[in-house]
């Protein structure tokens, strides 16, 4: 007689499905193979993991927000057509709003352990794989609470009204919430969709990626027979380049062309326009 690693081992051979979902129904079935199949393939979990080997670089990201968090989650599927499906975008639903339900500040890892229904969020992702076809992803996951602050977001190729390709997130204050800043905090969430900024500004930005941006800018100039003594200074000039690149204040603005992110703000000084912080998650 087969020992339970040995029937483990056969069943997730027969069935693609993972060590636990195997193991749990050999216990719900006596040990029994053909009816751990059976149930397994019922429960949507047959064959499940053969897909999560395969590449999954469509989905989709939705946003979903109460009085208490904001959540912004990203799950990749393998086609764009399977992200499109109504069967997908409910999926994607179902997870956020759930995460909302939960209304907890959790990490992606500890989101796919907790209790849904009958199993764990990854079973729920299994059970969908099977559905689906297509391998799953959950790609990332950002929760915010809100605060004082006020929010804006801009939802770009959505598929439904809180789901698209890209979503950027802003986080500002205001001494009034007019339509004039709704306006400049709508376009300023489709600037940082359009130009996907690292960080808001140089201070905020990675030390790491600064000094590796440094040493590569110096070697160009070295190596481009530049004198040694201006060295530094057309350094300085290619970093600035760099910064008006990859912080959303020193940006040229989209819809205006002639001013940085900065420069716009200083217009709204009135009402204390002030940005705090942004997230986006894209595609």
């Amino acid at each position: 007689m087969k020992n339970i690693t040995e029937l483990i081992k056969e069943l997730r051979e027969k069935t693609g499905a993972g060590f636990l979902d195997c193991k749990k129904s050999l216990e719900e079935n006596n040990n029994d193979i053909e009816k751990s199949v059976e149930a397994l393939r019922k429960k949507g979990l047959a064959k499940a993991s053969k897909k999560t080997d395969r590449a999954a670089n469509e989905g989709a990201v939705g946003i979903y927000s109460n009085k208490s968090i904001t959540v912004l989650i990203k799950v990749n599927s393998e086609t764009d057509f399977a992200a499109k499906s109504d069967t997908f975008l409910d999926f994607l639903d179902n997870l956020g709003n759930f995460i909302l339900k939960n209304n907890t500040m959790i990490s992606k890892e500890e989101f796919l352990k907790l209790k849904y229904e009958k199993g764990t969020v990854q079973d729920y992702f299994n059970s969908m794989i099977s559905k689906i076809g297509e391998n799953l992803i959950l790609n990332d996951l950002s929760i915010k609470e809100n605060k004082d602050p006020y929010y804006a977001y801009y939802i770009h190729n959505s598929y439904r009204d809180n789901i698209g390709k890209i979503i950027s997130l802003l986080e500002y204050s205001a001494n009034n919430h007019t339509d004039e800043i709704k306006m400049l905090s709508k376009n300023l969430c489709m600037h940082i969709a359009a130009m996907k900024p690292e960080s808001l500004d140089i201070t905020d930005l990675d030390k790491n990626i600064i000094s590796k941006e440094e040493k590569i800018q110096k070697e160009l100039i070295l190596n481009s027979g530049k004198p040694s003594n201006i060295v530094d200074k057309i350094l300085e000039g290619k970093m600035k380049k760099f910064y008006s690149e990859v912080t959303l204040l020193n940006q040229t603005f989209i819809l205006d062309q002639e001013r940085t992110i900065k420069e716009v703000i200083k217009d709204f000084s009135k009402f204390e326009f002030q940005l705090i912080a942004f997230d986006l998650i894209s595609l």
